[in-house]
């Protein structure tokens, strides 16, 4: 395997350790908003919980969407399969669209 290769799968893998992180950050505060909803909390409170919740999981969009751009996207775009590639660059768009509605 070449070092370049290497380099590459060990930064994937850190990608992907972090953005799990993120995940599992999310559904931890997710159940603890349920649980203040639950004990009837402080409304402001739960919106500075939820506002957590909603940049863990804007992290986690950016670390999959820069992981995507730096590992299938540019394989992608490396081939002489123009059909895939405009498929890779709708997806991006598409994603990119829903992303900020």
């Amino acid at each position: 395997m070449s070092k370049l290769l290497l380099i590459n799968n060990k930064i994937m893998n850190n990608t992907k350790d972090k953005t799990l992180v993120n995940y599992k950050k999310a559904k931890s505060l997710i159940e603890k908003i349920i649980q203040m909803i639950g004990d009837g909390e402080y409304c402001i409170d739960i919106m500075q919980q939820n506002l957590a919740v909603i940049g863990l999981l804007k992290s986690a969009h950016q670390q999959l969407m820069e992981s995507h751009l730096n590992s299938c996207f540019i394989k992608a775009m490396g081939t002489n399969n123009e059909k895939r590639k405009q498929e890779m660059t709708n997806e991006i768009l598409k994603v990119s669209s829903l992303y900020n509605k």
